[in-house]
Parts: structure tokens; sequence; C-alpha cells
């Protein structure tokens, strides 16, 4: 049975975040500036409600205290936040602020600001919410929501602050403040000499600047978050730095609220703040992993399965479940490309056929034999290698995006559930007919075959180990 999980209050500052995202292959006459055909515009809560939205598909209750006032954007974001997240407003002296992103091929190419919103006071309810609250995460974007509060706040420190450079510092007693490098360097600037935050590696530099900002704040620890790298934890002393497991090169946007999101639950769930920054930083990689901010849809969160509980150790670089990545990938009008197999023994052979396939499209979900399936297929003695240590080896390839098991002696039942927009075999298949193309043909979808490099198999590979230990 699932343990329930605590409910959270977010105190910070909303955004409305928009995308608009498109193709670019030609230039305007008068100037070196991209002409963008809009493919899709997309809306989504940003800063603190983002936070908050994630806590909330995290499977907890979420009450969020921000500003937000009579004008269009925050029209549309209590829209976004209806059902998901009980939201207790704060007065706003200007509109809600808005972030356009415009990207091309998944990159952004420039970003439009506009409202110029500051919360003016608090309320007496959000002032009981912060109280009464369990747990809090202050998701300071700068705009006068946290500073509002910062009275009541001081009476009861927050489990998670994530500051930024607009805003104050985080109260005294906070258990867990996460800057990003940057922010941890500025910072550090009012807080230590710069010669000595400036000195040594990165690393060493870091962790100075993050042991003097622990003293500074008086927080109980603060946990600089590294991007690709991870994160570097620090309670004043030696630091503890927990590394991603993989680097991904999707859109980082949001990958700060995911962390913080994730560490203020397990914190709330009861988690020592070690095993809640190691759960921040999984979470963060698989939603960098997902597709960010960006790759967010209403209802559904990049990252795949929930974070871990507390007392609870996920296993490190999980990647997203196969539903998710597919539903992320076709929400941004990508190309969904699935190949299959056994993967007993993987060689060479293998790798280059997966890589090639996921250079197809914009995700690959591998679709692998259970053990009994292999069993039929191949006879006694097969599989080598068991189930896990297949999808275990499957999923280490930074070219898989995920894996599914189907436990039939053929994926057909599978593919229909997943409907790839290709299928790929290798060419040992060549001259034979592809049982699934004609499956693939029912929803628009087309399979394919993929060079294969020649004497590679796992039968071969057997053969060879069996000689030499012979």
């Amino acid at each position: 049975m699932s343990r329930v999980k605590a409910p959270l209050l977010v105190v910070g500052d909303a955004l409305l975040d928009r995308d608009l995202t498109g193709t670019a292959d030609r230039l305007i006459p008068d100037a070196p500036v991209p002409v963008v055909t809009e493919r899709a515009h997309r809306m989504r809560a940003g800063g603190a409600a983002l936070a908050a939205c994630l806590a909330a598909e995290d499977g907890r209750d979420v009450t969020l205290i921000t500003g937000v006032g009579d004008d269009s954007a925050s029209e549309e974001l209590r829209r976004l936040l209806d059902g998901r997240v009980k939201v207790i407003g704060l007065p706003l002296t200007g509109a809600l602020p808005e972030k356009t992103r415009v990207l091309v091929q998944g990159h952004p190419v420039v970003r439009l600001d506009r409202g110029d919103g500051n919360v003016r006071e608090a309320t007496n309810e959000a002032r009981e919410a912060v109280r009464s609250a369990p747990a809090l995460l202050v998701s300071d974007y700068g705009r006068g929501a946290a500073d509002a509060l910062r009275d009541v706040l001081a009476e009861r420190p927050p489990a998670v602050w994530d500051p930024h450079p607009r805003g104050g510092p985080p109260v005294p007693g906070t258990r867990l403040v996460t800057p990003a490098r940057a922010e941890a360097r500025m910072f550090a600037t009012a807080a230590m000499d710069d010669a000595t935050g400036s000195s040594g590696s990165d690393l060493r530099a870091a962790a100075r600047e993050a042991a003097a900002l622990v003293r500074h704040w008086g927080a109980a620890s603060v946990a600089v978050t590294l991007g690709a790298r991870g994160a570097l934890l620090s309670y004043g002393d030696h630091p503890l730095l927990v590394p991603a497991a993989a680097a991904h090169d999707g859109d980082p946007c949001g990958a700060g609220d995911r962390f913080s999101a994730t560490a203020a639950g397990l914190l709330a769930d009861g988690a020592l703040v070690g095993e809640a920054v190691e759960g921040a930083v999984i979470a963060a990689s698989q939603f960098v992993a997902g597709g960010g901010a960006g790759g967010m849809t209403a209802g559904a969160r990049p990252g795949g399965a929930s974070p871990p509980s507390a007392g609870e150790r996920a296993r490190p670089g999980a990647p997203p479940e196969p539903h998710s990545v597919i539903a992320r990938v076709r929400a941004s009008g990508g190309t969904v490309v699935a190949a299959g197999g056994c993967f007993d023994l993987l060689h060479a052979g293998h790798v280059g056929l997966l890589q090639a396939a996921r250079r197809i499209g914009n995700c690959l979900v591998v679709c692998i034999n259970s053990d009994a399936s292999v069993r039929r297929r191949k006879g006694e003695g097969r599989p080598v290698n068991p189930l896990a240590d297949r999808v275990r080896v499957l999923r280490a390839l930074e070219c898989v995006d995920a894996v599914a098991v189907f436990d039939e002696d053929t994926p057909e039942r599978l593919l229909a559930e997943l409907r790839p927009d290709v299928w790929v075999k290798g060419g040992d298949y060549s001259g034979a007919e592809l049982p699934e193309a004609a499956l693939l043909q029912l929803w628009g979808g087309q399979a394919v075959l993929l060079p294969y490099l020649d004497g590679r198999s796992s039968t071969a590979l057997m053969a060879r180990a069996a000689k030499g230990a012979r």
C-alpha cells in the first residue's frame, strides 16, 4: 500500500508562461533575423505556480499563496490552476508577469516579458495558512510574495526556500535553500571575500560559497544546483556532491522548480535532507530528459513516476515511463521511434542499431521480450541475462529514452498500445516481410530496416565465449 503524501503550502510569485514553437528556414530581408513559422502555442503556469503544480502532480494536496489580480493573465492562470492547486490570492500592484519564449527546433531564440505586477500586501487568510501549514516551500521570484509574509515565515521557517536574485534572503532557520550555481556565486559575494570565493576549481568554489551562505543566511543547509552535474549539499563544512546519473540535452526550463518542489515534498514526508536532495536531483534530471516545463501538458508531468517517498531510495537515473515520454513528444509535434528485440547479450550491433534509430526521431522506446518470451523463442538456457539486467543495461544507453516489456512472442499488442510513428528493425531482416508493417499502417506509422553490423549476434558471442572457456 502506497503511503499518503504530506500536503504542502507554496508561497511565492506566480507567472504565466507561454511557448511559441515553430520552424525557421530563412531570414527577413532587412536584418539577420529568422522568420519563425508558428506551429504551436501553449500556455502554462510558471514560477511558484509551476512548483505548486509539480508538487500536486506528485500526489500531494497543495495550496499556493501568490499574487493575482483582475488582469487577463491572472484569469488565465486561475484557469490553469483550477482543480489542481488551491489558490490564496495576494493583491497585486499591476498585471501578473508573463514570459513568452519563441522556440525553433526546441531551442529558444528570444523571450518577451510583460507585466510588472508586485504583491502589495499580505492578507490575514495568507498569514493563517502559513501558521497552520505542516510544510512550507518558498518559491521566491522577486515579486514580493515572500517579503510580504516574511514576518510570519520567520515564525515558521520553511522546509525549502528557492531564492531569486531579485528577492530577499531566506529567513533564518530555513531547512534547505536551493540556489542555482550562478545565484550562489552572486549571493556569496555579499557574504564572503571575493578572492576567497573565486579561487580553486569550480566545485571547490561552489563548496566554499555554499558553506558561506549557510552561515550568512542562518540556514540549516544549502544545496547549490549544478545543472547536468547534479547538486552540491553543504551544512557549513564538508559538502556532499549528489551527481546526476546522466546528462540530458533537454529543455532545462523549470528544472529548478522541479528540484525545489521534490525536495520540499520529500522533507514534508519525513526524509532527511540528504535523501531529499538525492531525490530532487533524480527528479530534475528526469524532468529535463522529458522536455522540461515546455513538455508539460495539463495533468501530466515530465519526469515519469513520482519521486521516492521518505525512506525509499529511488533507482538512480530511472528514465520516464514510455507513455509519459510519448505523450510529451507528441505534444510538441515530435516523432516517436520504437525498436524491439531480446537484447540478451548487448553487443556493438545492438548499440549501432539503437543509436541510428534514435537519430530518426525525437525519442526512442525499446520494446524488450520478457524472460518467458525469450525462452519460447530461443529455447532453454536463454536468456543468459534476466529481464532486470537487460532493462538496466538498455536504460544506461544515452540513446534510449524508455524501455517497455512485452510477454507475448511478438510485440504487436504493445505496439498497438504505444502507437509509434516509426518501428525499426535491424538489416538482418532484409528480404523478409516485416510482420509489424501492416499493423503500423493502421495509425499511419512506418516500419523500416536499418543497416546492421555484420557478424554481430548474441548467438555468435555466446559461441565465442564457450570456445574461449574450453
